[in-house]
């Protein structure tokens, strides 16, 4: 039965149900019910006609309701889906540009400490390519699920989430800041970051249990990757060749976030935080 046929019959069911119900007690029922008890019987079969019509509509309005939640969240899913996209090819895009323009300028380069240099910058370039297009691949690979798209006041945490369960190293998170603290920019960046430090832990640490601990509001935030994993004997970031961490730093220094790499003989902590405006 549709919408419209529903609508209709709960305009016209109820008044001729009524009608017939009168004709019917006045012409044959007045010797068996009496006057009193018919005037009471008349708006409870008008009650009973009517929940059982509204029933049907409020059902079909229920359909209909939740039908439309998701439509706007499926909605909301892929208009988020399209601007991380947007990102990331922006992304790729000019990494591959700039990788063209060092390797010509490096095929008319005799100068061998230049010519050293740039070979650190392409391979660093090419790392970088390469971690764009596995957050593509991660993030873009699968149409969202209805479970994902009502998830949508904690799609961050969601995607933290998932992350984790392509690595074997058992993680705990515990997460509490508000999607709206974050831009699409600042998300992307964001979860570029605890993507590098969550394979650190997984390649290089040696961990068997990692934490990530995201804190804050609107004003400022911190973001902590932890693991008991075997530490660090030195400042990472003095060697050329980690290209993931480098450009960890270099993300969060364009986003103006701090950045803290701290490590002793029982855990490794990766730092992330956006200070508030008066600090």
């Amino acid at each position: 039965m549709t919408y419209k046929q529903i609508k209709w019959m709960i305009l016209f069911v109820p008044t001729l149900t009524v009608g017939a119900w009168e004709y019917v007690r006045h012409q044959f029922l007045l010797s068996y019910i009496s006057m009193n008890v018919g005037n009471w019987l008349t708006p409870v079969i008008l009650y009973l006609v009517s929940v059982t019509l509204l029933t049907k509509l409020f059902r079909m309005l229920e359909r209909i309701q939740m039908e439309l939640q998701h439509e706007r969240a499926a909605k909301a899913a892929f208009e988020a889906r399209e601007e991380l996209a947007r990102e990331l090819h922006d992304g790729i895009a000019q990494s591959l540009f700039l990788l063209s323009v060092k390797v010509d300028r490096l095929e008319h380069n005799g100068d061998q400490g230049q010519y050293r240099q740039d070979i650190y910058k392409i391979r660093k370039t090419v790392h970088e390519v390469n971690r764009y297009v596995r957050q593509a691949i991660a993030n873009l690979r699968f149409d969202p699920t209805p479970g994902e798209m009502l998830a949508t006041n904690e799609s961050l945490d969601y995607k933290v989430r998932q992350m984790i369960h392509e690595i074997p190293v058992h993680v705990d998170i515990q997460w509490t800041i508000p999607d709206a603290a974050l831009t699409p920019k600042e998300k992307i960046e964001l979860l570029a970051c605890i993507r590098e430090a969550v394979v650190n832990i997984e390649k290089h640490s040696g961990a068997s249990k990692g934490w990530i601990t995201g804190e804050g509001d609107q004003d400022q935030w911190k973001v902590i990757v932890k693991d008991n994993g075997k530490g660090l004997t030195a400042d990472p970031f003095q060697f050329k060749d980690r290209y993931g961490l480098n450009i960890m730093k270099e993300r969060a220094e364009d986003m103006n976030w701090t950045l803290r790499l701290l490590s002793d003989s029982s855990y490794t902590t990766v730092e992330i935080s956006k200070e508030g405006e008066h600090q």
